[in-house]
């Protein structure tokens, strides 16, 4: 039983050694490389700076953010669920329609919270938040 899982285990090892070798690699050949501040500055296209790179960002971007991966994630799903659906409808189990439309209630509920909790309103101030 345990050896169906040497070839997994030697997967992750080699992936370790390799990642480690690389990492190590890098850190004993490129020591030292960096020229002076110039080439330290943060690089846009070309183009000078307007703003400095360390300021702050608003909490909202990062919310929106994460809802945007979340709900990108949820609505990947659907691609699968429509292909497997497919060939589930064609044996006739229904079911597989039902399942569908109560994942679809779900993400339609946690969007309309997240629009009346105003994740989306941008218009509010600062001090509101």
């Amino acid at each position: 039983m345990i050896t169906q899982y040497i070839p997994v285990v030697l997967a992750f090892a080699f992936a370790a050694v390799v990642s480690g070798a690389l990492i190590g690699l890098t850190a004993f050949l490129g020591r030292g490389r960096l020229g002076g501040t110039r080439t330290r500055d943060t690089y846009e296209s070309g183009v000078p700076l307007l703003d400095g790179s360390r300021k702050r960002v608003s909490v909202r971007f990062f919310v929106v953010a994460m809802v945007f991966i979340v709900f990108d994630v949820e609505v990947a799903f659907l691609f699968p669920w429509a292909v497997s659906a497919r060939g589930l409808l064609a044996e006739g189990n229904n079911a597989v329609l039902l399942d569908g439309l109560i994942f679809l209630v779900l993400l339609a509920i946690g969007y309309v919270y997240l629009w009346r909790e105003g994740a989306f309103d941008w218009s509010r101030r600062r001090s509101e938040s």
